[in-house]
């Protein structure tokens, strides 16, 4: 299996082409875990399948690194991007990728005949309880208390393609991410389980945030969390419609624009290519 190794702020991917028919015959599931593991394998947060589309310029499948597949991903889809830019499979600046959340598109910005950054157009975000989706009576989730644990978290909810609980806290740095994180993850209350983002507020332009990811656990950047953190702060009447959100891996500017979209604007990178041989162990 010939893949190529990419990152998007830290949070890192496998991508492998197949978009020229290729079959991966192996267990899918098993193979994201063994590939993605940091030890035995190449190591990594997601495997990233390009499969052709009748719909769009190619299909992004997302396997976590625990085999769960996943809707969309924000740094997946710009290292999406950046790949078949850069390497002549998409000869066009705007890019329509088909996900489980729907068709999606990527801008590249072009610097010196190389991806520097992308604008992805994220969609609308999805507020409503049931889109969540989340238990319980139809309405927004907007700074409203979950137990867990015998802890009382003020949450806000929000859907990218995929779920999101988003609180803010005072200090993100002092929240020990590998407790909580799993708990609110499969907390009942998500029948999807969820991604949890905590999220300090620096100013009305800025956020710092750290995230626990469904299927992957503490990873250093997330895209769709910080569009979700972008919608949550104005909701709550936090910051503004364009925010600059500071990712352990780095910064993101996500921006609710007036058409009620949202767009995010970061980098992507690409580290080494290779050739995965899958060996029982």
């Amino acid at each position: 299996m010939y893949f190529t190794k990419v990152h998007g702020l830290g949070n890192d991917f496998i991508i492998v082409n197949c978009l020229k028919g290729e079959e991966i015959t192996s267990d899918l599931k098993q193979l994201a875990i063994n590939a993605c593991h940091r030890k035995f394998g190449i190591g990594a947060d997601g495997l990233v399948l390009l499969r052709p589309s009748e719909a769009a310029d190619l299909r992004m499948q997302i396997l976590n690194s625990d085999g769960s597949e996943a809707e969309m991903c924000g740094n997946a889809i710009r290292c999406v991007a950046k790949y078949v830019y850069d390497h002549g499979i998409v000869n066009k600046e705007k890019i329509t990728v088909e996900t489980l959340a729907g068709i999606i598109i990527p801008e590249v910005i072009v610097e010196d005949g190389a991806v520097s950054m992308v604008r992805v157009d994220m969609g609308e975000p999805k507020l409503e309880r049931g889109e969540i989706p989340m238990k319980g009576p139809e309405g927004k989730v907007i700074n409203e208390q979950l137990k867990v644990s015998g802890e009382l978290y003020n949450i806000t909810a929000v859907s990218m393609g995929n779920p999101h609980c988003i609180i803010f806290i005072p200090k993100v740095e002092e929240i020990v991410l590998e407790d909580i994180g799993p708990k609110i993850e499969k907390h009942p209350v998500f029948p999807q389980k969820t991604n949890v983002e905590f999220v300090q507020v620096l100013n009305r332009q800025e956020v710092r945030m750290r995230v626990w990811e469904r299927g992957a656990g503490i990873t250093m950047a997330c895209g769709t969390g910080a569009c979700a953190t972008a919608v949550a702060g104005v909701l709550n009447g936090y910051t503004d419609r364009k925010v600059t959100v500071h990712l352990d891996g780095g910064p993101l500017i996500i921006e609710w624009d007036k058409d009620n979209r949202i767009y995010m604007t970061g980098p992507a990178a690409e580290v080494f290519s290779g050739e995965y041989i899958v060996y029982k162990r």
